[in-house]
């Protein structure tokens, strides 16, 4: 039987047989006393990559996000977000919910950026009847395409101006530096803050790093705790987040070559409309005939191809246990579903 081809997302992937090893032999200790020397190791290793001062290992992209906006604002405090960014809509109202900061959405552009006009016209005056805010929040990627560099310099700019911090969401950050072929920190240094996903493109079974200054991560940890993050014997799952930074930040490429592959093969499929965004790094983005979206789940499961279906155009994210025969398989199971 050939194996299960899921497209759903990159978050599926199994830990692949280095990474468990990994684990097994991972050293450990007690990392709220700051004693688990695998936990410290990826840390210091994130934050070498980033070029930051400091780094956090945490639970979720969720949690990194959060710690950030804790941080960085005091309740009743502001952030801008995009409408569409996850960081705003996909995070439970942490925010506002947990933290008692308001959020300040403003409509993103379909390639992710934010128009920086309106950021500056949704900044509050200086006047007690407002939220104050103090920090303007980016993802990247965005629906699979990275931030142009060119924006990122002057969303740093405008934020600098007006005295806010300007936190990254880069859930996955190292899919847009190897797409745009530039360093990680080339990105980050933009930011006074970088939460970045092990567990997505990396392929580490959990975990996020929060990369900034000593301060800040100072302030972070503290917040972790609070929240009920503290690790005990984090080494375990921590030698997985290491061995994702050390051995599938370069084969990223390979992802985002099958992404490009799977969207000439389903452009040639008659009723199929594929989004084609400026760059693509791991996802492909597809309109189906309306007619099919109730059924197409289930036809393509039977070919053991694994969708997520609930909007349409549907997203389709390729990954490390995703291979090029994969990509074949996966085509020719979408024109089968759309000939019945």
């Amino acid at each position: 039987m050939e194996p299960v081809v899921d497209l759903r997302s990159d978050t599926v992937t199994k830990p692949s047989i280095g990474m468990r090893q990994a684990m097994l032999n991972a050293d450990v200790g007690d990392d709220v006393y700051g004693e688990d020397p695998t936990a410290t190791t990826l840390e210091a290793k994130a934050a070498d990559l980033l070029k930051t001062e400091s780094a956090l290992f945490v639970t979720s992209g969720t949690q990194s996000n959060l710690l950030a906006l804790l941080s960085h604002c005091q309740r009743g405090d502001e952030y801008i977000a995009g409408s569409k960014a996850h960081s705003y809509l996909e995070e439970g109202g942490g925010g506002a919910v947990l933290a008692s900061i308001q959020p300040q959405p403003i409509e993103n552009n379909h390639d992710g950026t934010i128009d920086l006009n309106k950021v500056e016209a949704a900044i509050k005056p200086d006047d007690f009847h407002y939220a104050t805010t103090r920090l303007f929040c980016l993802e990247n990627t965005f629906f699979g395409q990275p931030l142009p560099i060119t924006y990122l310099e002057e969303a740093a700019s405008l934020a600098r101006h007006h005295g806010l911090s300007l936190h990254l969401d880069g859930a996955r950050l190292f899919n847009a530096a190897i797409k745009q072929n530039v360093p990680a920190h080339e990105i980050a240094h933009h930011f006074d803050s970088i939460s970045a996903c092990l567990s997505k493109g990396l392929g580490a079974p959990m975990g996020s790093v929060l990369c900034g200054t000593r301060k800040f991560i100072r302030d972070a940890r503290r917040w972790r705790k609070m929240l009920g993050g503290g690790w005990r014997q984090a080494g375990i799952v921590a030698s997985a987040g290491l061995y994702a930074l050390e051995h599938n930040i370069e084969r990223l490429s390979h992802d985002h070559e099958n992404a490009l592959l799977l969207s000439k093969l389903l452009e040639q499929i008659d009723g199929l409309v594929v989004d084609k965004p400026r760059e693509r790094t791991n996802m492909v983005f597809v309109t189906v005939p309306e007619v099919i979206v109730p059924e197409l789940t289930s036809r393509l499961r039977k070919a053991g191809i694994l969708i997520s279906c609930e909007y349409n155009p549907i997203r389709l994210v390729t990954h490390l246990d995703i291979n090029e025969t994969a990509i074949y398989r996966s085509a020719d199971a979408f024109r089968h579903a759309l000939s019945h």
